[in-house]
């Protein structure tokens, strides 16, 4: 079950609106395929009912709605009208698994908190509606009270509830004690469903969502890039892999769509996915040491089960200090260039000399590093495309306009555009003078921007676009003191690369 659109909103900084809302919700069950989603909390806002009820709406002609839940609360049926009149068919409801909640937050009796939930569970019932129980607090519950638990489930289990929901609440349990726990409700109560909700505050969320998965429980709680309260939830990335190489657990997930999945809900939340994020970071399955390159291409000796075509991506691998003449071959190899060994040798000690400096390379950079190291022995030839000059206006009120003048093998083309912002409008003159020519241009697919720790108004800011030629995907990077320049920069290099591939492959056709 995936609580991104509930708990993963909760996430400090994070609120999607109705219409990404329910763009998530299509991505989760259509194209990543799990099995239910919880998509809000009853009584929350004006703007969550709208949310939920499109995504109802949508879910009952698609045959998705008992699929889809939604947070509610004992309050004496008005959570109930909340989601029933919403559209919703299936109650998650919120009750207190510890006998410290009980007693300190309710300030009533176990017995008492539990006629309650069942005067809710039976105004849910007379709906026609279904209702799982969330026992808030419960690892706490079975480590402090545990009689508390048992007597819960025992007054609960023959109640019109169809799965107990186990939740890690602030994130205390090691993998020892998840097992441990699990296996006592399973085993106490069999034929019962339960569901496993991790938190991650001592990063071991993913574990813990083993350990109870190993003890019988039938549910695991996720969100996208592991989004929550706190420190956030069980990645559904991570656990993934873990279902289907370490236990293994059969599960509907589609693997292959995991990346487009966590990609796009990073950029509607804001909170970009780390670089070394399991599965799914963008350096996860890039290689570093020379020593692996070599490996690798002696038989795939550093490859492990998490092969990056499972997840539809590739491996690459990286240059820098560490880099060996392998790293620098597996790049080649990808540019489609050929050295002799002693070329080979020579690049890669440029190489690790910038990367000494903390400079990063990229294997976009190798053309550019071929030509200065090996000069007349390798060139890659002069730039065709060149910036003659070019002016940005700014002016309070108005669109900020470009006049660029550019050079495309000797002959210069001038343009006038208006845009967003100067980077923009410099961007839709550039395009002018190529859709003038009838040439192609790449789609920019990301544009980040990176300043060092401490700088000043005067640092110097890198630029890194991401670009989509058709189909093929890569990286330029431009350093300057202003940002815009930077990304002119970058974005030039972007250009002479494409040419140079293009001129490179008409020459061996």
């Amino acid at each position: 079950m995936d609580t991104t659109l509930r708990d993963g909103e909760q996430t400090a900084g994070v609120s999607f609106n109705d219409e990404e809302k329910l763009a998530i919700a299509k991505l989760l069950l259509d194209e990543l395929k799990v099995n239910r989603i919880e998509v809000a909390s009853a009584r929350v806002s004006k703007g969550e009912l709208n949310a939920f009820s499109k995504i109802c709406k949508w879910a009952a002609e698609a045959g998705h709605l008992d699929k889809v839940e939604a947070l509610g609360f004992v309050d004496g049926g008005v959570s109930v009208n909340w989601i029933y009149d919403a559209g919703g068919r299936v109650m998650n409801l919120l009750a207190k698994g510890s006998l410290r909640h009980v007693t300190t937050q309710l300030r009533k009796t176990p017995e008492q908190h539990w006629t309650d939930i069942k005067g809710v569970v039976e105004m849910a019932a007379a709906k026609g509606m279904s209702v799982n129980l969330y026992l808030e607090d419960w690892s706490n519950g079975m480590m402090d009270s545990p009689e508390y638990v048992f007597a819960m489930m025992d007054a609960l289990k023959d109640c019109s509830i169809c799965r107990f929901m186990l939740p890690d609440t602030l994130g205390v349990l090691h993998p020892q004690q998840t097992y441990h726990f699990c296996k006592e409700m399973v085993n106490r109560y069999p034929g019962i469903s339960f569901d496993f909700h991790g938190h991650n505050d001592y990063d071991l969320a993913v574990a813990n969502t083993m350990g109870a998965v190993e003890a019988g429980v039938t549910g695991i709680h996720v969100t996208v890039n592991g989004l929550g309260e706190r420190t956030g939830n069980t990645p559904v990335a991570s656990i993934v892999g873990c279902l289907n190489d370490k236990l293994p657990v059969p599960n509907t997930v589609v693997e292959a769509a995991l990346a487009h999945v966590c990609g796009y809900v990073a950029s509607l939340s804001g909170i970009r996915i780390p670089e070394n994020k399991p599965i799914v970071g963008d350096a996860v399955f890039t290689q570093s040491a020379g020593v692996h390159a070599d490996g690798d291409s002696k038989g795939g000796l550093y490859e492990n089960a998490l092969l990056p075509e499972r997840f539809g991506r590739v491996r690459k691998y990286a240059l820098g200090k560490t880099s060996g003449k392998a790293n620098i071959e597996k790049n080649l190899e990808e540019l489609g260039i050929k050295l002799t060994p002693s070329q080979v040798k020579l690049v890669t000690q440029r190489v690790v000399e910038l990367g000494d400096k903390k400079e990063s390379v990229t294997t976009e950079d190798l053309p550019y590093i071929i030509s200065d190291v090996l000069k007349g022995e390798f060139s890659t030839g002069e730039d065709k495309i060149k910036v003659v000059n070019y002016s940005l206006q700014l002016t309070k009120s108005m669109k900020p306009v470009a006049t660029i003048r550019i050079s495309i093998d000797g002959q210069e083309y001038e343009e006038v555009a208006s845009g967003a912002g100067q980077y923009d409008a410099f961007m839709k003159a550039l395009w002018k003078v190529y859709d003038k020519l009838g040439k192609p241009h790449p789609r920019l697919t990301d544009y980040a921007v990176s300043i060092p720790p401490g700088g000043k108004t005067d640092a110097l800011v890198q630029t890194v676009i991401t670009w989509d030629n058709q189909g093929s995907e890569f990286k330029t990077r431009g350093l300057d003191a202003d940002q815009t320049e930077a990304a002119i920069k970058a974005t030039f290099k972007m250009l002479n690369l494409i040419e140079k591939q293009y001129s490179h492959e008409t020459q061996n056709s």
